[in-house]
């Protein structure tokens, strides 16, 4: 048992959760604002204070603190807000503006003043250089002609650099001469694609490295303050002073390349003020959006934009393990958004993802977010019920918060009883001591179901609403799941966040699931999933090659490279070669596609991995192909400290019991109000078992166990709901307009034309429809009419309707099932002779349609 306390830290937008492990192995939860200047400098470190008993400012005895992991939105806040350090981008001539071109997709396809996302980089310059892809040198690399341009941008204050050039992934010597002159000229953040994304694609590595470059420097200032505050020294520097090579100035940032030096190379800046760390020092480590720890000198701006959420999925994963469950849906809901992820035995990590408009190839956890949150603004608008994406936030927030808000999902559950405020905190009103405000809600819901006009009750009403938020956060889970080839019915639901007890069973109704975890920190879980990650390293390197016997000496050439170089980071972390788990992952796809799956190689099998492939291309598009040839597009390696930080939670002895309720109060359930048991947490024993409609009050959220649920509290302590009784189906609809189904119906059928354009992107060959995204899909009735559209491309959509009006009539009593139909007359609605519409009959359903444009002549 160690005598030191550990602390896990996940520092949010707008709070800061704090998880102490004293010396006995108590944990003791705190929750903080992340920003509160009168009362402290930094919210993480306030929390370690406050759980060692310390005052405000007291100095922090380092010897009291083991570990500290943390997890950190300051990356993510710099590049939303565009607070990043001023970049340089040096890039091959004739490609200045390559990465804001990028592949011409609009963020918002419908607006028609298109306003691109504020670039990254400062400055540009462009450098007289060009390798052709097959490594032919076709312009010798001109350093003296660059050289004063970029003087004069360090001259202008310029401190970090970002250097792109074309096929350096594979052909990286002329980025190694510029990194050189840029380090000589005293920039002290020098990012170069060929190291912090080794991938092919320009625009993908190009963004990476800029945003590597923007926002090192200021996670390493961050990085630093925390250090000091805690008397944290770097374990790493004395042998780095050793290990870097000629030219390499010291604080320069090449953690991501595939050499052994590249791994343990610290941070812009940081090896300046951090000698070597003695060992009664804490150790400081950071959650990378990966899903894995790192220790803060190797932290890098790349790595740090999922941060915190990735400790969410690891601490759904973990948490999901103990309560006996391997396959899981995670699902967090807060204020704002709400985000879900996918795990059936394999973390999963994407490493193309777009944030704040920039692309990033380096592997993050796939963490999907929706614009459904506690504070998503109630509308109704058209004859339709609408709840969100705009958010009240936390100011004004929503109208029970006494602020003059506007209606929101947390005022409809308020209005349903479901949220009771006399078991909510009374920080509310001016003198935030008020308890939530039901008469306001009760009045404008009252007001608002006489604007409708149809007859509903306020309380009707507010469970519309509630239904189009349950919706909307199920189509979410649809999107990581079902749209991927998941059944999610075989899935536990792993529910955490303030506002997810609140609507747990309804989201999992809604899926079929009939299984749901809430764990005790599921208010601060992703703390509690820091806590339990291990130190992890990665890396990838792009390889194109065949998927054949004749490729395997370079595979396992690259997998032993890659190898070597995450045991050398590791090693620099204090974790023995013997202690390394390590995994190869080849990124697979057929020629001519670009859509990449991950296949595990441990087996080595090149035929193994061949079917593995076609079983995951199957059950993700539907299809495989029987004479496309594989190709290994990257090869990675993933390491982790197999000496694992799970936490083994001890079990209870189980009192098989029914609880008894503290008191009963009336909610509103399926257009009814009815009794139902209130229960408070601390009172449920292990064993304990409560039948719905109830709700659990715990200190930090309310959980709603629906009618025909049933709860549970495990021998861990954790909550599992359970259906008991089969979910009873709404009787049919009518034919009047209703306006709640109206808005579920309209998202399930956009739902369906959006999951069409995934696969028609993922499985295409044509760039103008793979990266361009010139397509357009949509869902018909069987007139042709319109039914919904996804926001695709406009063109189509004004004309698709007639090719799918066109199609029923020539062929009127001869569509059959497994009929596809493809159109490019422009008489009937056909734009252009390179516009295909594709139209397939579904019996039973509306008819589905989709046009893409090939390239002419294509």
């Amino acid at each position: 048992m160690t005598v030191k306390w550990d602390f896990w830290i996940d520092r949010g937008g707008t709070f800061t959760d704090v998880i102490g492990r004293d010396p006995q192995g108590g944990l003791h939860p705190r929750k903080l604002l992340s920003e509160n200047p009168e009362a402290y400098a930094d919210a993480a470190i306030q929390g370690i204070r406050d759980l060692l008993g310390l005052k405000s400012g007291a100095p922090i005895p380092s010897g009291l603190i083991g570990d500290i992991k943390m997890g950190t939105t300051v990356a993510t806040n710099a590049l939303l807000e565009r607070k990043g350090d001023r970049v340089l981008l040096l890039i091959t001539r004739g490609f200045r503006d390559a990465l804001r071109i990028a592949y011409q997709a609009r963020p918002d396809i419908f607006a028609k003043q298109i306003i691109l996302p504020e670039q990254l980089n400062e400055r540009v310059i462009e450098v007289d250089e060009r390798v052709r892809a097959d490594g032919r040198v076709e312009r010798l690399l001109d350093i003296a002609a660059m050289r004063p341009a970029i003087e004069q941008a360090r001259a202008d204050g310029i401190d970090a650099v970002a250097i792109v050039f074309m096929h350096a992934w594979k052909y990286p010597d002329h980025e190694k001469a510029v990194a050189k002159v840029c380090r000589k000229l005293g920039f002290s953040q020098v990012s170069v694609s060929h190291e912090v994304s080794p991938l092919i694609k320009l625009v993908g590595r190009g963004d990476t490295t800029v945003v590597d470059a923007y926002l090192s420097p200021i996670l390493a200032r961050y990085v630093q303050k925390v250090a000091q505050e805690l008397g944290v020294l770097s374990p790493l520097v004395g042998e780095m002073a050793a290990q870097q090579p000629e030219g390499v100035a010291k604080g320069s940032a090449r953690r991501q390349g595939t050499s052994s030096t590249a791994a343990t190379t610290p941070l812009g800046g940081f090896t300046a003020t951090l000698p070597s760390r003695g060992r009664e020092s804490p150790r400081l480590m950071f959650m990378m959006s990966s899903g894995g720890l790192t220790a803060a000198d190797m932290f890098q701006g790349k790595d740090a934009l999922l941060s915190g959420p990735a400790g969410g999925v690891v601490g759904m994963v973990e948490t999901a393990k103990l309560a006996g469950f391997d396959k899981v849906i995670g699902f967090d809901m807060g204020g704002t958004s709400t985000d879900v992820a996918h795990y059936d035995g394999d973390y999963e990590r994407a490493f193309d993802t777009e944030v704040a408009g920039v692309r990033i190839r380096a592997p993050m956890m796939r963490i999907h977010t929706v614009a459904a949150g506690g504070g998503s603004i109630l509308h109704y608008e058209a004859g339709r019920f609408r709840a969100g994406p705009d958010s009240a936030g936390a100011n004004p927030g929503p109208a029970a918060y006494r602020r003059g808000g506007p209606l929101a999902v947390t005022d409809a559950n308020v209005m349903l009883g479901k949220l009771q405020p006399d078991f909510f905190p009374a920080i509310f009103g001016p003198g935030q001591d008020e308890p939530l405000d039901v008469q306001t809600v009760r009045e404008k819901f009252a007001a608002l179901a006489a604007e409708i006009g149809d007859g509903r009750t306020p309380e009707a009403v507010a469970e519309g609403f509630v239904t189009i938020a349950v919706e909307n956060m199920a189509n979410a889970i649809k999107k990581i799941s079902v749209q991927r080839g998941y059944d999610v019915t075989e899935y536990l639901l792993n529910c955490f966040g303030g506002a997810g007890g609140q609507h747990a069973c309804l989201v999992a109704d809604a899926l079929g699931m009939e299984a749901v975890l809430i764990h005790p920190f599921s208010g601060l879980l992703s703390a509690y999933g820091i806590g339990l990650s291990s130190i992890f390293s990665s890396r990838q390197q792009a390889l194109l090659k065949p998927l054949a016997e004749v490729s395997r000496p370079a595979i396992d050439e690259l997998i032993a490279t890659l190898r070597k170089a995450v045991i050398d980071e590791l090693a620099a972390q204090g974790i023995a070669e013997d202690a390394v788990a390590s995994k190869p992952v080849l990124q697979i796809r057929y020629d001519g596609t670009d859509t990449a799956l991950p296949v595990n190689f441990e087996h080595g099998s090149i035929a193994r991995a061949k079917a593995d492939f076609e079983a995951a291309h199957k059950a993700q598009f539907g299809f495989v192909y029987d004479d496309k040839p594989m190709i290994v597009e990257s090869v990675g390696v993933e390491g982790i400290d197999s000496g694992g930080a799970g936490r083994e939670e001890s079990d209870s002895i189980l009192e098989d019991i029914a609880a008894s309720p503290s008191e009963n109060r009336q909610i509103f359930i399926d257009g009814t109000w009815r009794d139902a048991g209130i229960f408070r947490r601390e009172a449920l024993k292990p064993g304990h078992k409560l039948g719905g409609p109830a709700l659990v009050i715990e200190p930090n959220q309310t959980i709603v166990v629906e009618p025909g649920w049933q709860a549970e509290i495990t021998a861990r302590n954790h909550v599992l709901l359970r259906r008991i009784e089969k979910k009873r189906r709404l009787a049919a609809l009518g034919t009047e307009a209703d306006p709640v189904m109206l808005e579920v119906f309209n998202n399930l059928f956009m739902s369906i034309a959006e999951q069409m354009g995934v696969t028609l992107q993922n499985t295409a060959y044509s760039v103008n429809i793979k990266e361009r995204l010139d397509f357009s899909c949509a869902v018909f009735d069987r007139n042709g009419a319109l039914v919904a559209n996804a926001p695709h491309m406009p063109v189509h959509l004004g004309s698709m309707d007639r090719s799918v009006e066109t199609i029923i009539r020539l062929n009127s009593g001869d569509i059959h099932p497994g009929d596809v139909f493809a159109l490019n007359a422009p008489y009937n609605g056909g734009t252009h002779l390179p516009d295909i519409t594709v139209v397939t009959p579904v019996f039973s359903l509306p008819l589905e349609g989709r046009v893409a444009a090939k390239p002419p002549g294509g």
